[in-house]
């Protein structure tokens, strides 16, 4: 979407707006992270080590003066426990919080619950790398939605809204709305939105927010539980290309855990 597509969007006047801050933290380790699986939409539970990360998300934006003023996340306990510990922590459980399936992980088809390094020795390493970190690379569908059916938090769906397999690409088309009719708001009246999400939906939308293309987010990796900083100017357009992170260190060391996971060749980072 080009810089003028997203003002149009806005919905307020380009000569009203103020720039803004927008906090992103992909929620702590998960249980899936830690068994090498891919989770997709389906619901686990955050590590000891993730709820730690979570306070840690806290601690380090106290520090830095950033206190978010709503916050938004998936349907999916993960993201939702992380912010849950992190208001906790800022003693501001009252944010008002937003929930959506637009922030759910993206829906990994027939490989969701699977772990991945298995995965890996079964197809080629350029089929795992299409399937895993490829923009529009969608894994192998599952047989049928019928578990996302039966779920009430998808109940108000209609039945094509239902995924049985998402590529980064598909996650973004999703997304975006979401970003545009209801988080653009909050930044250009002043508050610091906080989205609390998954791996999938933050690269699909630090890749729109920079302007990155298909290959270079193919290096993308977003540790999990180290708050990124984005400053937006009155377009929407980062201040400083790709945010800062509030622990730098951390979240180096994190995006390099992520790309080992599967074991076998990783893309090559983003610089």
């Amino acid at each position: 979407m080009a810089p003028a597509d997203r003002v149009e969007r806005a919905g307020e006047p380009a000569g009203e707006r103020r720039s803004g801050s927008l906090l992103l933290v992909r929620h702590g380790q998960s249980q899936a992270n830690a068994d090498d699986l891919f989770a997709g939409w389906l619901d686990v539970p955050l590590t000891a080590r993730g709820e730690h990360e979570a306070v840690r998300a806290a601690d380090l934006m106290a520090e830095n003066g950033l206190l978010p003023g709503a916050v938004h996340t998936s349907l999916l306990s993960r993201s939702i426990r992380t912010a849950d510990i992190l208001l906790g922590q800022l003693g501001r459980p009252w944010l008002p919080t937003q929930r959506t399936w637009r922030l759910n992980e993206r829906h990994y088809g027939a490989l969701q619950g699977r772990n991945k390094a298995a995965v890996r020795e079964s197809v080629s390493d350029a089929t795992f790398r299409q399937w895993r970190r490829a923009f529009r690379g969608r894994p192998p569908l599952a047989d049928d939605s019928a578990d996302i059916e039966r779920d009430p938090r998808y109940a108000r769906l209609p039945p094509d809204a239902l995924p049985r397999g998402e590529s980064l690409a598909d996650v973004q088309a999703r997304m975006l709305p979401y970003f545009y009719d209801i988080i653009a708001g909050q930044l250009y009246s002043g508050l610091t939105p906080l989205i609390v999400a998954h791996g999938s939906p933050l690269r699909a939308l630090i890749m729109h927010l920079d302007g990155i293309d298909e290959q270079e987010v193919a290096g993308l990796n977003i540790p999990t539980g180290v708050p990124l900083r984005y400053d937006l100017d009155a377009g929407l357009r980062p201040r400083i290309p790709g945010g800062t992170y509030l622990d730098p260190a951390a979240a180096i060391a994190g995006a390099a855990e992520v790309a080992a996971q599967g074991g076998g060749p990783a893309p090559e980072p983003r610089q």
